[in-house]
């Protein structure tokens, strides 16, 4: 069974208004706790990297849109990535390390949870945001 999650990323500094929109994932069950959320998210991001690391047009082109929005996040790319795929636990691990040494917080709702073994609140109408508190985080 399925359980959709709503979440919404943040950093600090100027935000476009359409990025804070919150974004579905699919997790492949409800996280229980801080650290499952984090394990699942990430594990949910390695797949996705992994699957279209090699995609590509044979000749890319950005539109001026994408340009825009990815100058915003501070990073233009045509999306190619060829080569090792990523490594789920050393990312799962790496996510681990970054919110335990407080690169980014995450709230459920309008609660913060500060530790790994927080329990997640059991609403199904929370929406998680993830706040990159520091410049040199990845995202």
């Amino acid at each position: 069974m399925s359980y959709t999650i709503q979440v919404r990323m943040k950093k600090l500094g100027k935000q476009r208004a359409n990025s804070l929109a919150p974004v579905p994932f699919i997790l492949e069950s409800r996280p229980q706790t801080t650290r499952d959320l984090i394990t699942a998210l990430t594990a949910l991001g390695v797949k996705d990297y992994n699957a279209r690391k090699d995609e590509g047009q044979l000749l890319p082109y950005l539109t001026r849109e994408e340009i825009a929005g990815q100058a915003e996040r501070g990073k233009i790319a045509f999306g190619l990535r060829n080569g090792e795929d990523a490594d789920e636990s050393a990312a799962i691990q790496n996510a681990i390390q970054c919110f335990e040494d407080g690169i980014y917080r995450i709230f459920a709702g309008e609660t913060e949870l500060t530790a790994l073994n927080d329990e997640i609140p059991q609403a199904n109408d929370i929406v998680f945001t993830f706040i990159r508190l520091t410049m040199l985080s990845g995202w």
